[in-house]
């Protein structure tokens, strides 16, 4: 019997082994799961209060949920599908108007739409070498707020994202550059328009691939603060980037707004920036629950690829205990497809706000080493926190009960 119940055992491992080593580390387009419709997106009064995080393997209709990664594809586009609805506006598809060229280290990108043309440009830091090289697109500089050295030592080509191209820091909404080509999207979030800028970004890279040496199936984002945010979203709404590295990105990032409304000074949904979002995200400053979604179904449309995601808690702003939390439930979906060394979370005290401590070091270049770099002996097993006591799972045990109800403390 014991013999049976081994071999059973060793079966079940190896099966799962291989199916998670079948599970694409990366895909060859923007948006896998393009070809499916939306799903019903409810006004405010038609919908359910839901207290707890939502179940990121329910469907938005309410007919049930999978865990069947098969399926991941069609519930991954709806929850895509409600971001872009209630909270930072529809991301606009590629159009068919790109140019590149590459010349003299710079990267030019022209997108044409509606009779007007907006220019993005990359001045692109290549190792010595012929390559092609893997890459990291940084959120303002070529590493973003993450050490120069992490990459370059390890012959990966930083590719700077100038997001001013696409949109200001602070919009000045229906005036910025990408209202010019989508004059009918002037409610448009600031995290929809650079999400769009950086998939322009990586088509330009694939136009001119034969003169730029980037390898377009190792490629990571990273950025910090209002940056995490963007490096987040726009891993989220583009499957071509292998590795999103999500630094300090609070509310609005990792954070869950569900659970930002029960800490003290952080950024919850009713504080955020208005420009960085659709103005009509305010609907639910005092409805929160209300959300058909949370920001840990936002980390999970990653997945299979891969996550990092760092923390400061010395910054309450930041609502780290909110992020922590909504990162233990997100892991969750990693685990379901049998890839949890695809997503680890660091949350350190100590440091500077996007000054990466000597500690968290080691775990993001494991990251790198693990997803650009094709190292599969780096231990991207990361979880750590200063949240021992906090009940993380009170938020997500009701998944697959059909009963959204959130214990007391």
């Amino acid at each position: 019997m014991k013999r049976k119940t081994s071999l059973l055992l060793l079966n079940l491992f190896f099966g799962i082994s291989l199916f998670a080593q079948q599970l694409p580390f990366v895909y060859g387009t923007e948006n896998s799961g393009a070809r499916f419709p939306k799903p019903v997106l409810p006004t405010l009064d038609e919908l359910p209060v839901v207290a707890p995080l939502t179940d990121p393997f329910a469907w938005s209709d309410g007919s049930g949920r999978s865990t069947d990664f098969k399926d991941w594809e069609r519930r991954r586009n709806e929850i895509g599908a409600e971001i872009q609805h209630y909270e930072i506006g529809e991301k606009p598809v590629r159009p068919d108007t790109i140019s590149a060229t590459y010349v003299d280290g710079l990267l030019t990108v022209n997108v044409t739409e509606n009779g007007q043309t907006l220019t993005i440009t990359s001045k692109i830091i290549l190792p010595e070498g012929t390559g092609p090289f893997p890459a990291v697109i940084g959120i303002g500089r070529g590493s973003g707020s993450l050490p120069t050295d992490i990459f370059a030592s390890r012959g990966i080509a930083q590719i700077p994202f100038n997001f001013g191209n696409v949109m200001a820091w602070q919009q000045k909404r229906g005036n910025e550059p990408i209202n010019k080509l989508y004059p009918n999207l002037v409610h448009m979030g600031a995290y929809a328009a650079w999400s769009w800028g950086v998939s322009r970004l990586i088509d330009g890279m694939e136009l001119v691939a034969k003169d730029l040496p980037i390898d377009l199936k190792r490629l990571a984002i990273t950025g910090c603060s209002f940056a995490g945010k963007m490096a987040l979203f726009a891993a989220a709404f583009d499957e071509r980037i292998a590795l999103c590295i999500a630094q300090e990105s609070g509310g609005g990032g990792a954070a869950a707004w569900r659970v930002s409304e029960t800490l003290g000074n952080v950024e919850t949904l009713g504080k955020t920036s208005h420009e960085w979002f659709m103005e009509s995200l305010f609907q639910f400053s005092n409805d929160v629950p209300k959300l058909p979604y949370d920001h840990h179904e936002l980390m999970a449309m990653v997945a299979p690829r891969a996550l990092l995601v760092l923390g400061n808690p010395d910054y309450e702003w930041l609502a780290d205990e909110s992020g922590y939390v909504s990162c233990k439930a997100a892991q969750r979906v990693w685990e379901t497809f049998g890839i949890s060394d695809r997503f680890g979370y660091s949350i350190v005290a100590g440091h500077g706000h996007c000054q990466l401590p000597d500690v968290q070091r080691p775990e993001v270049i494991a990251f790198v080493e693990k997803f650009l770099l094709g190292n599969t002996s780096a231990n991207t097993n990361v979880e750590v926190s200063p949240y021992p006591d906090v009940d993380f799972a009170r938020w997500t045990n009701w998944w697959g009960t059909g009963n959204p109800v959130l214990p007391g403390k």
